[in-house]
């Protein structure tokens, strides 16, 4: 086990510092049979706990394991308050992040963490590097209904700088492909630039920094590389955010999910190209 890090002055949970390689170096051969060297990222599974409760396996890169594991328990609602965890530990040997709240929050469980009726845990699950996450708990779309965004707007010069910053931004796709990334962004200044060998990691990991520094979303705006579909929509509205970025397409469950909270989602987003499919009214066209 590493040290721990307080990442802000704030009171904030003591975060260990788990590091590991993020790529490998793997000989290929291309079709002419000359031999190369190339980088592959590195995928590994990383099951979570809450206090004693084992919640999931992640399948992921392992670049910011601690703000992964606080983002995932934050998007799935399982702790509202940031003050209620002592601790979040990774240890690789183990492939485990336990995150431990003090004794006054264990006292209470969560409503979707129980059972039905039974104050037991739902079934720990697998999640996969595949597209398909899949929330873990269905009662989620249960709180949709009462988000609500602020009335934040962009021009289209943000969209095209944003774009702009992240075709420079140094990054482990450039090196080894196969990976996700998202960013935060406040107008055109990029505030955190995450990737994963999943979306879904990668946006956690966002929100789960922007929790632990007290971060609002109310004038931010998301990039990400994969596609919006109703969980990425979801997770971003309940991180504040109401104006995401993609460089790939929009899924209909993922453009209605957006329509009801207002959000608006930017897709095919490529060079100066971009299609605003909802939330038109976010976007000045003019600028």
């Amino acid at each position: 086990m590493t040290g721990f890090l307080q990442p802000s002055p704030m009171p904030t949970p003591l975060l260990t510092q788990a590091r590991v390689p993020l790529t490998h170096e793997v000989s290929v051969c291309n079709e002419a049979g000359e031999v190369s060297v190339r980088h592959v990222p590195s995928e590994r599974a990383l099951t979570l706990y809450l206090d004693r409760h084992e919640l999931v396996t992640v399948m992921t890169a392992g670049a910011q394991p601690e703000w992964l594991a606080l983002g995932w328990i934050k998007n799935q609602r399982l702790v509202e308050r940031l003050d209620d965890i002592a601790a979040v530990q990774v240890d690789w040997e183990v492939q485990a992040c336990v995150v431990t709240r003090h004794a006054h929050a264990q006292s209470s469980l969560n409503p979707l963490l129980a059972g039905a009726g039974e104050g037991q845990l739902a079934p720990a699950k697998t999640i996969t590097s595949g597209c398909g996450q899949g929330s873990m708990f269905g009662q989620l779309m249960d709180f949709v209904d009462g988000i609500h965004l602020p009335p934040h707007r962009v021009s289209r010069s943000v969209i095209h700088a944003v774009a702009e910053a992240i075709r420079q931004q140094a990054s482990l796709y450039k090196i080894s492909g196969s990976v996700h990334g998202c960013a935060l962004f406040q107008g055109e200044q990029m505030l955190l630039f995450t990737e994963d060998v999943g979306r879904h990691n990668a946006l956690d990991a966002i929100a789960g920094w922007m929790w632990l520094n007290a971060v609002d979303g109310a004038d931010k705006l998301l990039y990400t590389t994969g596609r919006l579909t109703s969980e990425m929509v979801i997770k971003a509205a309940q991180m504040g955010v109401g104006i995401i970025v993609s460089r790939s397409g929009v899924t209909q469950m993922g453009l209605q999910v957006a329509q009801g909270l207002g959000l608006c989602l930017v897709a095919r987003c490529i060079n100066r190209h971009f299609l605003v499919y909802c939330g038109q009214e976010r976007v000045d066209l003019g600028v």
